[in-house]
């Protein structure tokens, strides 16, 4: 009896000892993107859903050993890009491939969906565009292009010359608003969404998209650099999981 006693008590002495079987999962740093409809939307005044949101929310359920951590609070997009490449941040979602891009973040896993650039004139405008010559001919006094601030489309109209552009604005409901006012002949944006962003800024009546596709490009996940590589591995293996699940092109659709 004094031995089986002794070695129980022995057992569970050995057991409080032990490190827990359920290790904390890895916080991935994040933030919700500004003006970027429809990965990060906002949905009253204390919540967050989208594209982006689900995407996250998908992997986690894959990978229960990993934890968005910061996606429910907004920052502008330039200063998400800043932190990711300082390592401040650790991911970003649907993030468009470019040499600049390809040396400060890494890009993993499968291309997550694919944007189209098309421009968005006033609905009393019978602007036509089919080509960038049609842009350029419209002239630098009323051919003015509006674009958000820091975004990838400033990078496509530099590399295409000739086009005068108006990047003073962050976001999307501001730029409708300049667009409206006169301020601009062309808004430059991309979708999927287009539509449903004009409903939500209450702008579909005032605002038209034109039909022809001007660009398209793939967004990918990117980490920073300086995130460990078997997490990187981790999350990678999710976002093919889902791609194969077809579990992307459902997402896509469901905010397009």
């Amino acid at each position: 009896m004094g031995g089986w006693y002794s070695g129980w008590i022995w057992l569970l002495g050995a057991a409080c000892c032990l490190p827990s079987l359920a290790a904390e999962p890895v916080r991935l740093r994040t933030a919700a993107q500004e003006g970027t409809e429809p990965k990060f939307i906002a949905a009253g005044k204390d919540a967050i859903v989208g594209l982006c949101i689900d995407l996250m929310r998908a992997v986690e359920q894959l990978d229960p050993g990993l934890r968005f951590v910061g996606d429910q609070s907004w920052k502008p997009l330039v200063r998400a890009y800043s932190e990711l490449a300082t390592g401040h941040e650790d991911v970003q979602c649907a993030v468009q491939r470019n040499p600049e891009r390809e040396q400060r973040f890494r890009f993993i896993g499968p291309s997550l969906y694919t944007i189209e650039y098309q421009f968005l004139a006033r609905a009393n405008d019978n602007v036509v565009i089919r080509n960038w010559d049609d842009v350029r001919a419209l002239g630098p006094n009323d051919g003015v292009v509006l674009i958000n601030r820091g975004f990838a489309a400033g990078d496509i109209l530099a590399a295409l010359g000739g086009i005068e552009v108006d990047a003073s604005s962050t976001n999307p409901q501001l730029n409708l608003q300049k667009l409206i006012a006169g301020r601009g002949r062309l808004y430059f944006h991309r979708g999927p969404g287009l539509q449903k962003l004009l409903e939500r800024s209450g702008t579909a009546d005032k605002v038209r998209i034109l039909p022809q596709v001007m660009y398209s490009a793939r967004l990918y996940f990117a980490t920073s650099r300086q995130l460990d590589s078997r997490v990187v591995e981790r999350l990678e293996k999710a976002l093919f999981q889902l791609e194969k699940k077809g579990e992307l092109e459902r997402l896509m659709h469901k905010w397009d």
